[in-house]
């Protein structure tokens, strides 16, 4: 008997059997289950329709996003024994549980998605919008599951139906291009079959400008700059998003399902719940765990109040106040010295400074010195295992950079995305960038570049990011460094991560290895190159 399990969102959980019990007894045996839903009774109405399609919502991703800035130049997976160590330090390969479970889960979710759709089409509705709008959210669900795995592993099978084991084995992987074209023309006809806003009641559901908006980033990714730059255009003329007026208040429950939002995992305390503060909240909250930290090399990327980088001429920097007169989107994503924590403390990380948060305190002390701020309320401090906080996996900024690199790339640089980069920079009560006037591809490059880095921190984008540009040979390798502190001599000392030295091989590590899981189950897939 083959088991299809059915989540909705929030409450409905449900398993549809899509085979039944064969006897020479069959009224013995062919009754209707007691504890989950049989395909002879689901697949009726809108509402098994609906509850179905709520399932698929689980296998988004959701605190998991920061795990993969871990993997770059930006974070650092914390304690050394953690799957995620290993790929830091590049002594990992197809065996990984790692490299495994990215690989599972998104195939989890595809082959849910695709279970719907060769389905939906049972249930009886003369509401034919409702059936398509459905559709068009699972199909892109499906795509979202593509552009990572195109991302982490480049060539993947391309599955769009529920198969059997022996089909299973006799997959080929599909050239990357080929699964890029399957997600442009899957995110197209989806957005053709949403509806391009929802009432309160269906908050978070995919809409018009989510697949459009993945669309966006799919091409970006792809390379293919004209499409990625048409797509973020369709978004932006929607006329429905904007840029939240606060950076600070962005990843906050007040905040929940503003302007900016395009995609995101909806949580609710009590009910369908995430601890937020084990993976990101430093040490000294409660039930926190440090466990992947920024770097100093995130640290030093934000620019200057002036528009400089800390290391031009006339910056203004100084190393004794590292956080002086710094872009505030700083300050916003980074527990910083001398901040004061949720629960009321305050974040002294200084290896001499005493307290639960010193650099070699404990294993689980944060060993930069930093912690991430987004996400880590004081609205959570009392129940940290209890957080409701959405996880936002696509915004609006995201879409305004996605078109300024596209037009950059494609040499197209005019006032249009000079807007686009300048409203990030400077579009939010709380951020106040300079505006960048210039025309230069080369200078545009390295801005557009720096706005993605530091703008979406910790939002899983900047490992794929690195890769596309070819740079993360260039950031990747080498020691982790911390903050810079006083000693009890008076001198300024930089915090530097025992035994830790990244690596990055350009000669394999673009490419994630296939799970050697996968391919001892079926031989015809085929490694990446060097693994």
């Amino acid at each position: 008997m083959k088991k299809y399990k059915l989540k909705s969102l929030i409450l409905s959980l449900a398993a549809i059997s899509a085979g039944v019990l064969v006897s020479c007894d069959n009224d013995l045996l062919e009754t209707v289950p007691n504890d989950r839903l049989s395909v002879d009774v689901f697949w009726r109405t809108e509402t098994d329709a609906k509850l179905a399609v709520n399932g698929l919502y689980t296998d988004l991703d959701s605190t998991n996003i920061v795990t993969w800035d871990a993997l770059t130049d930006i974070a650092h997976t914390n304690q050394n024994f953690d799957v995620q160590a290993y790929v830091e330090l590049g002594v990992y390969d197809g065996t990984s549980s790692k490299i495994y479970g990215e690989w599972k889960r998104a195939y989890r979710g595809i082959r849910a998605t695709s279970y719907f759709l060769e389905n939906v089409d049972k249930v009886t509705s003369t509401n034919t919008a409702l059936i398509n709008q459905l559709k068009g959210e699972a199909k892109t669900l499906r795509a979202y599951q593509y552009i990572k795995l195109a991302g982490f592993y480049g060539d993947v099978p391309l599955v769009t139906s529920s198969i059997t084991i022996d089909e299973g084995r006799a997959l080929k992987r599909a050239p990357v291009s080929e699964i890029w074209d399957f997600i442009d023309k899957e995110l197209t006809e989806a957005a053709a079959l949403l509806p391009a806003t929802y009432p309160a009641t269906d908050r978070g559901r995919i809409t018009r400008g989510a697949a459009l908006g993945l669309l966006a980033r799919a091409n970006l990714y792809a390379g293919r700059y004209q499409k990625a730059a048409d797509a973020a255009d369709k978004v932006m003329k929607l006329g429905i998003y904007g840029v939240y007026e606060s950076y600070e208040k962005l990843f906050s429950y007040a905040a929940e399902n503003n302007k900016e939002v395009l995609l995101d995992r909806q949580f609710i305390k009590d009910t369908y719940k995430i601890d937020i503060f084990q993976l990101l909240g430093p040490y000294s909250q409660k039930n926190s765990n440090s466990s992947y930290v920024p770097t100093k090399a995130l640290v030093d990327t934000y620019e200057t109040l002036d528009g400089k980088k800390i290391t031009d001429a006339g910056s203004g920097y100084n190393p004794a106040t590292p956080y002086a007169n710094r872009d505030s989107r700083l300050k916003y994503s980074v527990f910083l010295d001398g901040d004061i924590l949720p629960g009321g403390n305050v974040f002294k990380p200084q290896p001499n400074s005493g307290t639960a948060d010193a650099v070699g305190s404990t294993y689980i002390a944060s060993t930069t010195g930093f912690n991430i701020k987004k996400y880590i309320l004081a609205d959570d401090f009392a129940n940290p295992g209890n957080s409701g906080i959405n996880i936002i996996l696509l915004r609006y900024a995201e879409i305004l950079l996605t078109y300024a690199e596209a037009k950059i790339e494609l040499g197209q640089a005019d006032a249009g995305v000079l807007a686009a980069i300048n409203t990030v920079r400077n579009g939010r009560t709380d951020v106040k960038q300079p505006s960048v006037t210039s025309t230069s591809q080369a200078e545009l490059r390295e801005i557009v570049r720096r706005e993605r880095t530091v703008e979406l921190a910790f939002e899983g984008q900047h490992l794929f990011d690195i890769r596309r540009w070819k740079t993360a040979e260039k950031v990747i390798p080498g020691p982790v460094y911390g903050i810079t502190y006083k000693d009890a001599s008076g001198a300024l000392v930089t915090v530097q991560v025992v035994a830790v030295n990244k690596v990055f091989d350009v000669n394999r590590h673009y490419l994630w290895p296939v799970p050697q899981k996968e391919r001892d189950l079926n031989p015809s897939l085929t490694q990446n190159p060097g693994w």
